[in-house]
């Protein structure tokens, strides 16, 4: 289980062994099956609807998506991730990115919806 403050949303990641699905039912955060390559976690993940973002600049995906991330502790304090995005009806060729996450120690995940009185948009950069 993955949770994120952004829109309170979450993951399952199933680590059981199981494939991907041929054809699973699209949703926001799609279908993600996980398994361990040494000291890598990797996780799959189809079955986007078309609705969403890849990033906060907007950047669209189809429901032909397909993430690959890979996410690798560091060390105490850091994950390094690495995510592959493979969308052959919206992009040319398959591109990854890397991120290292922090550890925030003592820190709770904490409710967050950006949908009432939303006064961010005048701030962001760009605008």
């Amino acid at each position: 289980m993955m949770l994120y403050e952004e829109n309170t949303t979450f993951r399952q990641v199933f680590t059981d062994g199981r494939k991907l699905l041929d054809d699973p039912q699209s949703a926001w955060m799609g279908y993600s099956v996980g398994k361990w390559e040494g000291d890598s976690l990797v996780v799959d993940t189809t079955g986007f609807n078309d609705r969403g973002w890849l990033d906060a600049f907007g950047h669209s995906h189809s429901e032909a998506l397909h993430v690959t991330e890979r996410f690798r502790r560091r060390d105490f304090g850091h994950i390094e991730v690495q995510i592959t995005i493979d969308d052959p009806k919206i992009y040319t060729k398959v591109f990854t990115i890397e991120v290292t996450e922090r550890l925030l120690p003592d820190s709770d995940v904490l409710e967050n919806f950006c949908a009432e009185n939303e006064k961010d948009g005048t701030h962001l950069v760009g605008k």
